[in-house]
């Protein structure tokens, strides 16, 4: 059986604050801890009015110290916009406070647009240094070697488990590479996922974190007590979509009575190209085409992602979630 994790980008929405987004976060991460979710990450964007989790750290730490057991971590780090060292010392922060309790994944895209990453104070050669950066970080979480200069501290030698985020073949060959385990953005970008998986899977290499592959895969899901209102809370991503096509960042918008209205035909066909991995209805509709997504993929875990306007409609969306039967 598939396990369950939360992706949780801290959406703020019309009306609200970063401030009611952090505290609906800390309660969620409260709920599905008791609904036996196995881990609970928060990722990173900049300059973004609709998403919350820019210091990711930070919110990583609310959120552990909010909760007692669920994992919790980056989903991810967007390594090309920091060095090695200090997302090391953040991350051995967080694992001494919260010891084995926290993740660490890893991207290579900036999270943001060029102008942002240009305020970010990062060069534009950054992402093709993602992989030696990966190495270097493993190697400031290992053992302090005799006249090493440079150390993480906290850090060092806590071994802070990493994992490889992406959404196209180069995540997979690099996760395979290493050996560690590899997580793929299918909420937004599904097109090259079973190749990414089977590219992973079959080059596969040991190593002394992981034994053999485990993989993760995102999905949007929204659960609600009949499909149409399922499909109305789905409005809310399907409009946050739509406004990426339209350089419109803002907040995360209320349901509509009709989607149709809001989005051009050509609008529609890409962003339900991007939600292809989207699982919307009542939890029969969801729990079947969980498991049969579950049976195609082979993945061990699932990253549920569920951008909702209101609150408490989220919050039952993943007691649904949890009570399904997925294997």
């Amino acid at each position: 059986m598939a396990r369950l994790a939360v992706l949780d980008l801290a959406p703020v929405s019309e009306g609200k604050t970063p401030a009611d987004a952090f505290k609906n976060s800390r309660d969620l991460a409260q709920h599905v801890e008791r609904w036996g979710y196995n881990r609970y990450w928060v990722a990173e964007h900049h300059n973004m009015a609709g998403i919350a989790s820019a210091a990711t750290s930070v919110v990583i730490g609310f959120i552990a110290g909010s909760t007692t057991k669920i994992r919790v971590g980056a989903g991810g780090i967007m390594l090309p916009n920091h060095s090695p060292l200090i997302i090391a010392e953040q991350f051995g922060t967080l694992e001494s406070l919260y010891p084995g309790r926290i993740d660490l994944g890893l991207g290579r895209a900036p999270g943001t647009d060029q102008n942002t990453w240009r305020a970010l104070r990062r060069e534009a050669s950054a992402s093709e240094r993602f992989p030696q950066d990966v190495l270097e970080l493993q190697a400031l979480f290992g053992p302090v070697l005799p006249g090493q200069s440079i150390q993480a501290v906290p850090g060092a030698d806590l071994n802070v488990p990493l994992w490889i985020l992406g959404s196209s073949l180069f995540g997979s060959h690099l996760a395979a590479m290493l050996g560690l385990p590899y997580a793929f953005a299918s909420h937004f970008a599904p097109d090259a996922l079973h190749q990414a998986l089977e590219v992973y899977r079959t080059r596969f290499e040991p190593s002394a974190q992981l034994d053999k592959p485990y993989a993760m895969a995102g999905v949007n899901v929204i659960v609600a007590e009949t499909d149409a209102e399922a499909a109305r809370l789905f409005t809310s991503i399907q409009q946050r979509f739509t406004d990426m096509f339209r350089k419109d960042r803002g907040f995360l918008k209320p349901p509509l009575d009709d989607i149709e209205a809001y989005w051009t035909p050509t609008e529609k066909l890409q962003a339900s190209r991007m939600l292809g991995c989207s699982f919307v209805g009542a939890p029969q509709t969801v729990e079947s085409g969980l498991k049969e997504f579950v049976a195609k993929t082979g993945v061990d875990e699932l990253m549920v992602s569920s951008a909702i306007y209101d609150h408490a409609a989220r919050l039952r969306s993943y007691e649904l979630l949890a009570g399904l039967q997925l294997n």
